[in-house]
């Protein structure tokens, strides 16, 4: 009985987010169209959707899971290139063409993840570290994307109720795929792998299983990246690219999914703000994680999610009614 009220309770909650995302999504729509936030600004919010997209994706991967992950950037490039060629090549819609990415990207991670996962720590570090160059390199060589110099005359299909959507299903995908069971064997495995895999959970299915979901909504990422601008080339999707969603991750905060908005929110800003100034920004850039580290080694918000903040938490217990049904 009480696993059915507390469900039932989580759903209420899940609905609550919902709204307030909905909401959100309405102030910011109504500011970009009365063009109270201009063009530039307009362009970091979109940025920053995409990057959330990133950053919880790889999060399932690095946090939740207990991978290490930097290639990251290879699977956003096999999305944004097999979607750009699905609406430039055969004339499909944005969304099909997000569809091909992901499930192309998801496919990729499956196939790299089956062997490299066997590898820990560093090791795993190294590899998908060469692998995403490798990606970048063949797409490179491949002349029917526009190698080197890049895929021209990409329509600009993306826009902010695109990427505010995708954004949305992203994480509440994986917000509900951690609190599944699936995502509680992928804790444990982040915990302690040897106990976990004693405990009869089967490590690899789970590592894979975790690898090919965060590859495939980084494919999703790549395709709202990709139609965002005119062209693309494989100098978008470098190892600093992947570097720059570990970033994301390390200062929102490992396995925490409101980490991951923060993460991303403050980096992206920091660059728009400092755009006029790169010396500046990367001088900040190393500032910031060096003062992280020091005094926040678990990131802004650690293990903990905003929902869970006491007050915030008070709020939603009362809206949800999960006081009343207890």
């Amino acid at each position: 009985m009480k696993k059915g009220i507390s469900m039932n309770s989580a759903r209420k909650r899940d609905l609550v987010m919902l709204i307030f995302g909905l909401i959100l999504y309405g102030v910011l729509q109504m500011m970009i169209s009365t063009k109270i936030i201009g063009s530039f600004w307009e362009l970091n919010i979109i940025l920053i959707c995409v990057n959330i997209i990133m950053s919880a994706s790889l999060n399932l991967i690095n946090g939740y899971t207990g991978q290490f992950s930097l290639g990251h950037a290879g699977f956003m490039a096999v999305g944004a290139y097999v979607g750009v060629v699905a609406t430039v090549k055969f004339g499909l819609p944005l969304i099909v063409a997000l569809i091909c990415g992901a499930i192309a990207a998801g496919i990729l991670g499956f196939l790299i993840g089956l062997p490299t996962l066997r590898l820990r720590g560093d090791y795993l570090a190294i590899a998908t570290l060469g692998l995403g160059e490798i990606i970048r390199i063949v797409i490179m060589n491949i002349d029917y994307v526009g190698g080197a110099a890049g895929f021209k005359g990409i329509p600009h299909l993306t826009n902010f109720t695109w990427v505010f959507s995708a954004m949305l299903v992203t994480l509440f995908f994986i917000k509900n795929f951690v609190n599944s069971s699936h995502g509680r064997a992928c804790i444990a495995i982040r915990e302690n792998e040897i106990a976990a895999e004693a405990m009869g959970v089967n490590t690899t299915k789970y590592k894979v299983m975790a690898f090919t979901l965060g590859a495939a909504f980084a494919g999703v990422a790549g395709g709202l990246f990709a139609h965002q601008f005119y062209l693309i080339s494989p100098t978008s999707f470098t190892f600093l690219s992947s570097f720059n969603y570990l970033i994301m991750v390390v200062m929102g905060g490992m396995g925490s999914i409101t980490g991951s908005i923060a993460g991303a929110f403050v980096v992206t800003f920091i660059s728009a703000a400092l755009a006029s100034f790169p010396e500046a920004r990367m001088i900040i850039y190393a500032l910031a994680l060096i003062l992280m580290m020091f005094y926040r080694p678990q990131g802004l918000f650690g293990y903990m999610e905003i929902t869970n903040i006491k007050p915030i938490k008070k709020f939603l217990d009362k809206i949800s009614g999960a006081k009343e049904a207890t």
